[in-house]
């Protein structure tokens, strides 16, 4: 069982990094400022996880106090890192539209 939950969270923690490559290149890519910092703040959202996923996947590894702390750490900060950069999302997104009409003329 904890060998199959390895594998599964392994390939999850790949997703993540590559999402937060995919997002970070489309950030660079991108001329509007407000579709800079959106995809800015996705590939935020994208770390908090590869966050929290590398911490529970060393949790279920490795059994010793100093993991546990650390790992709760990394946890928690990809945790706030989540929320943070999903509500910065959400606040950016209301935005775009508005840009992408503004810079058509």
């Amino acid at each position: 069982m904890s060998n199959i939950l390895n594998i599964i969270l392994a390939l999850l923690i790949i997703i993540t990094f590559v999402f937060y490559l995919y997002f970070k290149t489309k950030q660079f890519r991108t001329n509007l400022p407000i579709r800079k910092k959106w995809y800015a703040n996705r590939a935020g959202i994208a770390l908090g996880m590869l966050l929290i996923l590398f911490g529970i996947n060393q949790i279920i590894i490795y059994h010793t106090i100093l993991t546990y702390v650390v790992c709760a750490i990394l946890i928690l900060f990809g945790l706030y890192a989540t929320v943070n950069y999903n509500k910065r999302v959400r606040h950016y997104a209301q935005y775009i539209a508005e840009e992408e009409e503004l810079n058509k003329k």
